[in-house]
């Protein structure tokens, strides 16, 4: 009996993660067979396996499961498994990035009549994320808790408001290469300086952007601190331009991302995280080189842009 299991399961295994054929895995398990995610809790039934399995065989076109060990008793099973693949196409919101993907993980599965009823799993989507540097933010959008505001305090939304419309920062035109090599570029506020040593930094970009799915690719991208002569360098690049770079001169960087001329300063950066938050990636970056001037900075406040020149010492 127990060969005759670890033989089905092997079976099912290879027609359903090689193949995309699941008429051994249906037979395999029970009518009401559970899946459970030790590290999530999430819990699948059947068709959302299969679902899952789709999503990944499409994103992951050559992958190849290999089962390394199964342990079986009476009622258990502990199936150890390894996954090899290359990330060529979307998976789901998540834009290809062409990274070579294994990972690996273990099953714990409980019989009943002869097929699976109940297995828990090391392994998830939010797993596959993290091998794939992919980090998710996810629990920082679960619904608080209303706040009810103390004295002359703002609701959470309006309050984030005023405060953005009193946060002094710079303007960065982010830039990158798509897959023929051209230039791609979009105007971005939200930029940090992370660390000095690593000297680290971080963009968050909108994921509907049109350069969105070349960033998020991109294994360098440039960031061009705008000088107050570039007002209208600002327009190109917060528009919906076909070709932003038309009439914009620029040089490559010593990794090929495109670091526009005029720039008070200029850096490139080897991505080194994609954190995946709702509505955006906050890309953190290494830098590998870096160019500056004493050329005056654009200042961003309240929707209006001002000319650097003119800053006061206090």
């Amino acid at each position: 009996m127990q060969q005759d299991i670890k033989d089905a399961v092997r079976h099912a295994w290879a027609k359903a993660w090689d193949e995309g054929k699941y008429t051994a895995l249906r037979e395999l398990v029970t009518s009401d067979y559970r899946r459970t995610s030790a590290s999530s809790g999430r819990v699948m039934n059947l068709d959302d396996f299969i679902n899952e399995i789709d999503e990944m065989r499409a994103a992951f076109p050559d992958m190849h499961t290999t089962i390394e060990r199964i342990v079986a008793n009476d009622d258990e099973l502990a199936i150890f498994w390894r996954t090899d693949g290359t990330f060529t196409e979307p998976l789901g919101n998540v834009p290809p990035t062409g990274t070579k993907l294994q990972t690996h993980g273990s099953n714990f599965a409980r019989i009943r009549d002869g097929k699976i009823a109940e297995e828990e799993v090391t392994w998830d989507d939010s797993a596959l994320l993290r091998d794939l540097g992919l980090t998710s933010l996810a629990s920082a959008f679960e619904e608080a808790p209303a706040v009810t505001p103390i004295g002359d305090a703002l609701p959470p939304r309006e309050g984030l408001k005023a405060f953005n419309k009193q946060f002094i920062s710079g303007v960065t035109v982010v830039t990158t290469t798509d897959e023929e090599g051209k230039p791609r570029g979009l105007a971005v506020s939200a930029f940090s300086s992370v660390s000095l040593d690593p000297p680290l930094v971080l963009v968050c970009v909108q994921k509907t952007s049109s350069t969105y799915p070349s960033l998020f690719r991109s294994s360098h991208i440039g960031i061009n601190a705008l000088s107050s002569e570039q007002r209208e360098t600002i327009g190109t690049f917060a528009s919906k331009s076909a070709d932003k770079f038309a009439e914009i001169d620029w040089h490559e960087g010593p990794n090929g991302s495109p670091l526009i001329d005029g720039s008070s300063a200029s850096i490139e950066v080897e991505i080194k995280e994609r954190f995946q938050a709702l509505t955006h990636t906050i890309f953190i970056g290494r830098v590998q080189y870096a160019e500056s001037t004493d050329d005056a900075p654009i200042i961003y406040k309240a929707a209006k842009f001002y000319d650097g020149r003119g800053l006061a010492e206090l």
